[in-house]
């Protein structure tokens, strides 16, 4: 029977989320009729046959081979902390912490973080197999490339329908990249992508809570454990991306073929990498650049009236939250993002804690930001005017913000972010060693050794 594909959205959809929880959580133990029990235990003794009869097929035996790679053992570093855990808990957990503060790298075609679930799955699996950093290098550029091309291909209808594409595309850049450093062959590097794309990561509700660094994290755990299970013989589908069914026509009505295809091996999108001079959702930053350089320009928060803001559609329905209770929802609110350029001259993690959002100065100035959404504004600019209390006007237009591939973080910036954000965490001196071994790092013989730096 031919069914309707294209069903409209239904916006007064009860709460049923909460409705499940509830009903999972508070239901009365065997609340059911005597019929309902006697089929449990039908559809439990089923399973169990099932489980049971296929316990020697090829496909349990390469999973379970991949599995016991995961014993709880000390076979990879959790960054800052002095816990070692098996590779792939410390691929999620790094993968989390790397993208908790907002503060990572940003490909602004796709406004994926590739890093977050390349790299952490990649330096867990090198450091428990000895890898050497020109291993891992490799491995993070080609992990990249993939995740951002076939972001390329996807964007902007993808992220448009709700998901993160970091993570949903990052579970592929993960299991490229472990697929790398494993060695495997092309048919089974192929099978670690397929086995990866049935594993998205990631909806774009979960902005301004904990789940949202969990999606780089799980993406990472996702594709390490796609490629080791890849590694001893486990399969897909040969056209697991590209089919009809496949990943991205079914979570995506743009799929740009070339943009995988065009040039590959040839130009490679790390190029197109940039690096985050402010703690915050990236459509934020050209509004905290026109704060901070009207605040050099001697404009003082209490003489403020209002302040003026116009911008891309996109950058209020992303972060258009006027009233953030915390830190992780300050990071969606580009009215907390501009009182705190203006107050502080900059944003770093410490302008996103509760203590400051909640601070009576900051929401007072928060609340005269006016914000216009413009789809004559390009996302990467921002019209800022402050309209002072005596009268005056001062106006700051930014059409690229610092950090941009147009305005560049210098190497001595990044020096400084990795030395703020890490100093507290592991000591100054320490923090200096780990810099100059990751500038380091293609001609490490054995990463274990940049690895151990970042222990406590």
């Amino acid at each position: 029977m031919a069914r309707n594909t294209h069903v409209a959205a239904d916006h007064n959809a009860p709460p049923v989320t909460r409705i499940l929880g509830r009903f999972v959580a508070t239901h009365p133990s065997q609340g059911w009729s005597e019929a309902v029990e006697h089929e449990a235990h039908r559809t439990f003794m089923n399973w169990l046959g099932c489980a049971v009869g296929a316990a020697r097929h090829e496909a349990a035996d390469a999973a379970l081979a991949a599995v016991a790679m995961l014993q709880p053992s000390a076979q990879a570093t959790v960054l800052g902390r002095g816990e070692k855990v098996d590779m792939a808990s410390a691929a999620l957990v790094n993968g989390i912490t790397s993208h908790t503060f907002d503060f990572d790298d940003t490909h602004l075609k796709t406004i994926i973080h590739p890093a977050g679930p390349v790299a952490s799955a990649a330096l867990a699996l090198a450091e428990h197999t000895g890898a050497s950093g020109r291993a891992v290098a490799d491995a993070v550029v080609l992990g990249i490339e993939v995740a951002c091309r076939v972001g390329n291909a996807m964007y902007p209808d993808h992220y448009d329908r709700g998901w993160h594409i970091t993570g949903s595309t990052g579970m592929l850049g993960a299991a490229a990249a472990c697929a790398r450093l494993l060695g495997l062959d092309e048919e089974r590097a192929a099978m670690a992508l397929g086995i990866a794309a049935s594993q998205p990561v990631g909806l774009r509700e979960q902005f301004g809570t904990m789940t949202k660094p969990f999606h780089p994290g799980g993406a990472a755990r996702a594709g390490l454990m796609s490629a080791l299970m890849a590694s001893h013989g486990y399969t897909a589908s040969a056209r697991a991306l590209e089919a009809p069914r496949g990943f991205m026509q079914v979570i995506s009505a743009k799929t740009d073929w070339n943009e995988i295809t065009d040039q590959l091996g040839e130009r490679f999108e790390i190029s197109f990498n940039t690096y985050k001079p402010f703690a915050c959702g990236i459509v934020i930053h050209p509004s905290i650049d026109a704060c901070v350089q009207l605040r050099e320009q001697g404009v003082n928060p209490a003489d403020v009236e209002r302040i003026e803001l116009r911008v891309h559609p996109l950058v209020l329905e992303l972060t258009g939250k006027k009233e953030p209770s915390d830190g992780l929802l300050a990071k969606f609110s580009v009215y907390h993002g501009c009182a705190a350029g203006l107050i502080f001259g900059r944003a770093g993690e410490d302008e996103f804690s509760d203590e400051v959002v909640l601070r009576d100065d900051v929401v007072a100035l928060r609340r005269k930001v006016v914000a216009t959404a413009d789809a004559e504004v390009d996302e990467a600019a921002a019209h800022v005017r402050a309209v002072l209390k005596d009268g005056r006007e001062v106006s700051v237009d930014v059409e690229h913000a610092i950090g941009s591939l147009q305005r560049p973080m210098t190497d001595a910036n990044l020096n400084a972010k990795f030395h703020a954000l890490a100093d507290p965490v592991l000591g100054a001196r320490k923090v200096s060693a780990l810099i100059d071994a990751c500038w380091q790092l293609g001609a490490t013989a054995d990463v274990r050794t940049l690895t151990a730096l970042a222990r406590p």
